[in-house]
């Protein structure tokens, strides 16, 4: 029998979001907390993305690959899919501690495991550092479940797209930063000789970009005190916290719920529940993907299909893109779903994946044809763009998942499954397209282009995964 099939117990039925006939007045953001939680989270792309730029160089520079610049794309894979492998080993127990414990401990003790991770690849001189140092981060990191449990908290169904849309556009802005921080702080003794003459410049030229992002997370980690805690059953009893602070629903603190917290994990594998979470699974495997493929691409010599761009240049063309999504996200997100609905929306961006693939042949032709560089920048803006729309898909199935909850208290332990699958897919992502993309380079496969039309499978079966979701979600305010 599928697991489809299993009639799910009390909770199956008892869904965090009710369908209601009456429309209901948007709730306010509480603007202050969510804006703290926003700049916290902020420092988390802004450390992970700022070693897109110079990871493919680092690797040649380490000599890791014996100088075959084909096969740069597997070590960047592996580098790349350590933080996700080891994160999946660890996330769903630091998703249920923050049930039981709060979210506030758990955020913090996220921000310094990256940190210090940041600080640990800087100083790394041989593969094996490096390898060290995105585990370490990996293994202390549950936020991103977290923080989508603390907006799931902060919001009701009334502002729920307003809301969530802030995590990509957060994730968007962090990367914008990351991206130009990273091409522009790398080496530094190059571009600033007499600021960075030290033999230390020299030994470690990536040290700059990352200790810059550790001293960012640390700034991070004192928001963290400015941060009411949104767990239920850890909030003060004697907070007067009003409206702005927190939403409604999220003030019953005598709730029958709160025993939930505890809940065993069968329980909560329920058609509900799983729906929403393989699309997330599939949706972030080919994320991954994309930004797997992008610096690789980018960076890849002339002779061998790429766009032979420099850390600077790949810095500056992914931060343009961070902004671009940023503002689009920002302006746009919420009243696209309003309009379109999130399940309409989902399918929107899912449906752009295909058309992103295609373009990496066709900046691969230009340049291969001797097209002029301004058609090169033409169809690299084209597929910047259309990534922009992919990223409708983001915010959209955190709304699923933030509905599909029974109850509040089960938040972190639905959102902490969601992040180990999407963990696993992550990891396995940054291999798998690295591998493929050196082999079909190596081996010549389709022009050098084979890895592009293997990814256009799942994706195939992504959109058919997305009819399963709902049509809408439901109104949870009538759960109070």
């Amino acid at each position: 029998m599928s697991i489809f099939d299993v009639q799910g117990s009390e909770m199956e039925t008892s869904p965090l979001l009710h369908q209601t006939t009456q429309t209901k007045q948007k709730t306010p953001l509480p603007k202050l907390q969510i804006g703290i939680l926003m700049l916290v989270q902020m420092a988390e792309p802004i450390a992970c993305m700022s070693i897109y730029p110079y990871i493919n160089q680092l690797i040649r520079e380490l000599d890791i690959t014996g100088g075959n610049d084909a096969a740069v794309g597997y070590y960047a894979g592996i580098i790349e899919s350590l933080f996700f492998i080891s994160e999946s080993l660890t996330v769903l127990k630091w998703s249920r501690l923050s049930d039981r414990i709060g979210r506030k401990p758990v955020l913090m003790i996220g921000l310094f495991g990256v940190g210090l991770s940041m600080l640990c690849f800087g100083l790394s001189t041989s593969f094996w550092t490096l390898v060290v140092s995105r585990c370490i981060c990996g293994m202390l990191n549950g936020n991103s479940g977290v923080m989508r449990s603390m907006m799931g908290e902060l919001t009701d169904s009334t502002n729920m797209a307003q809301g969530f849309a802030l995590i990509p556009i957060t994730w968007c802005f962090g990367g914008f930063f990351g991206f130009v921080m990273g091409g522009t702080l790398a080496r530094p003794q190059d571009r600033w000789p007499n600021l960075f003459a030290g033999q230390f410049w020299a030994k470690y030229p990536y040290f700059l970009p990352c200790a810059v992002a550790a001293s960012i997370v640390s700034v991070s980690f004192m928001l963290v005190f400015l941060l009411e805690e949104t767990l239920a059953t850890k909030r003060k009893r004697n907070s007067n916290a009003t409206g702005e602070q927190l939403s409604e629903e999220s003030r019953s603190n005598e709730s029958p719920s709160e025993n939930m917290a505890n809940v065993p994990l069968r329980s909560l594998l329920i058609r509900s529940i799983i729906i929403p979470l393989a699309n997330e699974t599939f949706l972030a495997f080919l994320d991954i993907c994309i930004f797997a493929l992008m610096p690789l691409f980018y960076s890849t010599p002339h002779y061998l299909g790429g766009l032979g761009f420099t850390p600077q240049t790949i810095g500056l063309w992914m931060a343009l893109f961070g902004i671009i999504d940023g503002l689009f996200q920002a302006l746009f997100f919420a009243k696209i779903v309003d309009r379109l609905g999130p399940k309409r929306t989902f399918y929107t961006g899912i449906s752009c994946f295909i058309p992103i693939m295609v373009m990496f042949p066709v900046m691969s032709w230009l340049v291969f044809s001797g097209g002029a560089d301004y058609m090169v920048s033409i169809a690299l803006l084209c597929q910047l763009l259309l990534i922009v729309a992919w990223d409708l898909s983001l915010a959209s199935i955190y709304m699923f998942i933030t509905a599909s909850a029974p109850t509040k208290n089960v938040l972190g332990a639905i959102n902490g499954m969601g992040q180990m699958t999407v963990s696993i897919a992550r990891a396995i992502g940054p291999m798998f397209t690295g591998s493929i993309f050196a082999f079909s380079k190596d081996h010549n496969i389709l022009g050098g282009h084979a890895v592009f039309v293997v990814l256009c499978i799942p994706a195939v079966g992504m959109l058919w995964l997305a009819s399963y979701l709902p049509k809408e979600l439901q109104n949870r305010d009538e759960d109070e």
